[in-house]
């Protein structure tokens, strides 16, 4: 990208506490890919000032969205349990009827790598459509070596195939294969299938499913031993069906994200301020599984948690391919404000993938922006299946 002034346009840089970091009448200096300065439009330095322009029309500019919890490389689709669903089955009644993650397991085993990229593809696409630059994507529905590193390839030419930056997740201790014990499944074939993944250079990070109908913190504990051994970051699901102490396992972990959360508590949120977590907010899946029991927002709030926001997008408890609608479900289902959602989708989604580089609009950051139709920040959240998208910067740089 050679230098640009892009003018004419209001900015929410996002680069403050709270609020939108709101420049009105603005201008933004880009060039190679990164931004070189960013303010209002009377006060552009002179030695900027002959730079080639391009006019935004008076449009909004945001940093670009990142979706910092997906699944989006699996076969199949999960149709049947929602009908299910909305016969009374609840999420735990489905998964242990055989339904659930496991039955997406034998779709994605079934399915070749070309064909599950041909389907993450699609996905993707709609993501990037709606302004996403950043995309976290999660292993899980493979369960056997070859099955979870085919996933995780796949996600890596997602990212070579489209101008959107992909970050892999190594969830192997997603759910257990039919006929298996958790603690060996867990230390014969997760553990290993980790270090393989490693090997080829495939995670950016590992996460594991802390639930009652997954596995129990000990269990969680010897996946993320070894990740640190290898060097790598852990994010957890943690608390989404009940409470056994996920939360606080992140926390003692120094997780990047503790994602769900709907039943974490006062102590939890504290946890989660000492160690610097980002609680990923989730309502997709409340939304999908019919879930009564919200985040505890108000705590995150008072202990200082930064919250994200994601889609979740998967195929049986999330099946959500917007952001946008995800932002608006986090201030209608949990009341998060419009400022809130907005940052849950750049500044914090990129902290809870440890991206200190994206997220916000500063000068010697990536130039990843989003161009929306609208005039003020609130309405992207406001808007109900609306993409006010008009374009998007992305920073082909590393």
């Amino acid at each position: 990208m050679t230098k640009v002034l892009l003018t004419d346009l209001t900015v929410a840089t996002m680069d403050a506490a709270e609020g939108y970091g709101l420049i009105e009448n603005a201008s933004i200096l880009l060039e190679a890919g990164r931004i070189l300065w960013v303010g209002p439009a009377g006060e552009c330095p002179a030695a900027h000032a002959t730079a080639p322009r391009q006019s935004l029309g008076g449009r909004l500019v945001t940093p670009a969205l990142i979706d910092c919890h997906t699944h989006i490389v699996f076969g199949g689709n999960r149709a049947r349990e929602f009908e299910m669903r909305l016969n009374g089955a609840s999420y735990e009644e489905v998964a242990r009827a055989g339904g659930g993650i496991v039955s997406t397991v034998g779709a994605t085993r079934e399915t070749d790598e070309d064909g599950l990229l041909a389907a993450a593809l699609t996905r993707a696409d709609a993501l990037i459509a709606e302004g996403a630059s950043t995309i976290e994507i999660k292993s899980g529905y493979g369960l056997d070596r070859a099955s979870e590193l085919k996933m995780l390839r796949v996600a890596r030419r997602i990212g070579q195939m489209r101008p959107v930056r992909v970050r892999t997740t190594y969830l192997g201790a997603h759910a257990t294969p039919k006929g298996m014990d958790r603690d060996a499944y867990i230390d014969e074939v997760c553990i290993p299938t980790l270090n393989a993944a490693h090997a080829e250079g495939l995670v950016d990070a590992v996460d594991g499913f802390c639930e009652g109908i997954a596995f129990d913190t000990a269990q969680i504990g010897r996946v993320f031993d070894r990740a640190v051994e290898l060097g790598l970051p852990v994010k957890l699901h943690a608390e989404q069906l009940s409470n056994i102490g996920g939360t606080k396992l992140a926390a003692r972990y120094g997780a990047l994200s503790a994602d769900h959360v709907e039943y974490a508590n006062d102590d939890d949120a504290a946890a989660l301020a000492a160690s610097g977590t980002v609680a990923v907010i989730l309502p997709g899946a409340f939304y999908t599984i019919r879930e009564t029991k919200a985040p505890p927002v108000a705590a995150f709030r008072t202990h200082g948690v930064p919250m994200a926001v994601a889609t979740d997008w998967n195929p049986g408890s999330s099946p959500l391919g917007s952001l946008l609608l995800a932002m608006n479900m986090a201030c209608t289902l949990f009341r998060l404000t419009p400022a809130e959602a907005l940052a849950g989708t750049n500044r914090n989604a990129a902290r809870a993938l440890g991206l200190n580089d994206t997220g916000v609009i500063r000068a010697g950051l990536r130039a990843d922006l989003a161009v929306w139709n609208v005039k003020e920040p609130a309405e992207l959240s406001y808007g109900i299946g609306i993409n006010p998208l008009h374009s998007r910067f992305f920073s082909e740089e590393a």
